[in-house]
C-alpha cells in the first residue's frame, strides 16, 4: 500500500513551522495512543498512531524534511540511505511531552527544589484604620527551615545518603513495551536522598512549625477584601527553594455609626419631631471630626443630606468620597399627659386642613381609594 503524504497525515500545510507540526502530532498522539484505546480490536488507532509518529519523525528534522519535500518518500527511505538518528532526538522530545500528558509523569531531569507555599492571614481592622492607614503586628504559624539540621533533615554530624534506587536522580526510568518513561522515585519520593539517621527536632522533614511576628503596613483607603502581599513571608521552600508569600486579607469591623459603600459613608441621623417640623441645626460626627447640618423646616423622614468630601479616599481614588446622612424623624416616647393633649390639639388642626398640613397622607389616601374603586 502506498504511503500517505506526511503533511496530510498531520493535517498541516507544507509551509507549517516546527511548532505547528509538533502541536499537530501531539494532538494525534493523544487521540490514537494504544494505551488510550485498549478496546481497539481492529488496531486502527495503533496504526494511526504509528503513522503520525513516522510523519513527525521526518518533518521535525530539517534535513529529512528537506529531502522529503524534494524527493518524496524515496528521499527518506532508510533502505535508500536516508538520514537516521537526528530526527529521533526531536521525536523523543515531543513524545516525552505526550507521555507526560497521558500518564501525568514529569519528564526530563529531576526537580526536587520547590518553592514554599503561599499563606493567607485574615486581619480585622476598624473603619478608622482603613480610612487613615495604620501599622499593626501579626503573629502567624509557619514552616521554617530546621535550625538544628539546617534544612537537611539529617541528624547533626550525619549527611543524607544518595538514594540507591534512582542514584540521586529523583526519578526512575520504566519500560512499557517499546517506550521508556520516567517517573518519580518511589523510594525517595523525588528528593534523590535517603536519611538513615533523621534529625530529632524535625523528624527528617527539614522544616519545623514555628510562629513569627510580622509588621504590616496598611495604606490609607483600603476596603473590605483588599489584600496586602508580604513577599517571602510564606512557608520556607523545600531543598533550598525560595519561600512563598504571605497574603494579608483585610476585613472591616462593623462600625457603630457609619456604613461604608466604596468611598462613600452612610449614617442615620435621628431628628426630633420638633426640629423636623420647625427646622434647626444639629451636629453630626465624621471620620475627621464633626460637622453641623442645617435642617430646613418641614423635613421628612428619609431625606438625605450629602456632605461632599467627608467620606474616604480609596487607595485607587483621586478624591474623597461623600458622607450621606439619612434623616430619621424620631417619634417622641414616654409622653406626659400635657404632651398628649398638645399632640391631640395639633392633630385636630391638621385634620381640618389635611390638604395643606398633610399633603403626602392625603395623596396616599386618594390612591388607596382609587385602588379599591377599580
Amino acid at each position: 500500500m502506498a504511503k500517505r503524504d506526511y503533511y496530510e497525515i498531520l493535517g498541516v500545510n507544507r509551509d507549517a513551522d516546527e511548532e505547528a507540526i509538533k502541536k499537530a502530532y501531539r494532538k494525534l498522539a493523544m487521540k490514537h495512543h494504544p494505551d488510550r484505546n485498549p478496546e481497539d480490536k481492529n488496531k486502527g488507532a495503533e496504526e494511526k498512531f504509528k503513522e503520525a509518529k513516522e510523519a513527525y519523525e521526518i518533518l521535525s528534522d530539517a534535513d529529512k524534511r528537506a529531502a522529503y519535500d524534494r524527493y518524496g518518500h524515496a528521499g527518506v527511505d532508510p533502505s535508500a540511505g536516508g538520514a537516521q538518528g537526528a530526527g529521533f532526538a526531536n521525536f523523543s522530545d515531543a513524545f516525552g511531552d505526550i507521555f507526560g500528558d497521558i500518564f501525568g509523569q514529569a519528564r526530563g531531569g529531576r526537580s526536587n527544589v520547590y518553592r514554599g507555599a503561599d499563606l493567607r492571614y485574615n486581619l480585622e481592622i476598624s473603619l478608622e484604620a482603613a480610612a487613615h492607614g495604620t501599622e499593626t503586628k501579626i503573629r502567624i504559624p509557619t514552616m521554617d527551615a530546621c535550625t538544628t539540621c539546617h534544612g537537611s533533615g539529617a541528624k547533626p554530624g550525619t549527611q543524607p545518603k544518595t538514594c540507591s534506587t534512582c542514584n540521586g536522580q529523583g526519578q526512575v526510568r520504566m519500560q512499557q513495551g517499546f517506550f521508556s518513561i520516567q517517573q518519580t522515585c518511589p523510594k525517595c519520593h523525588g528528593s534523590g536522598k535517603m536519611i538513615a539517621d533523621p534529625c530529632t527536632d524535625c523528624q527528617g522533614a527539614g522544616r519545623v512549625k514555628q510562629h513569627k511576628t510580622l509588621s504590616v503596613k496598611i495604606p490609607a483607603g483600603v476596603d473590605e477584601g483588599d489584600r496586602i502581599r508580604l513577599s517571602g513571608e510564606g512557608e520556607a521552600g523545600v531543598n533550598g527553594g525560595p519561600p512563598g508569600d504571605l497574603y494579608v486579607q483585610l476585613h472591616l469591623k462593623p462600625h457603630a455609626v457609619f456604613q461604608r459603600d466604596h468611598d462613600d459613608l452612610h449614617c442615620e441621623m435621628p431628628v426630633s419631631f420638633t426640629v423636623a417640623a420647625l427646622g434647626g441645626e444639629i451636629e453630626i460626627p465624621t471620620l475627621s471630626g464633626s460637622a453641623r447640618i442645617k435642617i430646613p423646616s418641614e423635613t421628612q423622614s428619609g431625606k438625605i443630606f450629602r456632605l461632599r468630601g467627608k467620606g474616604i479616599k480609596g487607595v485607587r481614588s483621586h478624591a474623597h468620597g461623600d458622607l450621606l446622612c439619612h434623616v430619621v424623624v424620631e417619634t417622641p416616647v414616654h409622653l406626659t399627659e400635657r404632651q398628649k393633649d398638645l399632640l391631640r390639639e395639633l392633630e385636630a388642626i391638621n385634620v381640618k386642613d389635611s390638604d395643606r398640613h398633610n399633603p403626602r397622607a392625603k395623596s396616599w389616601m386618594d390612591k388607596v381609594k382609587e385602588f379599591f374603586a377599580e
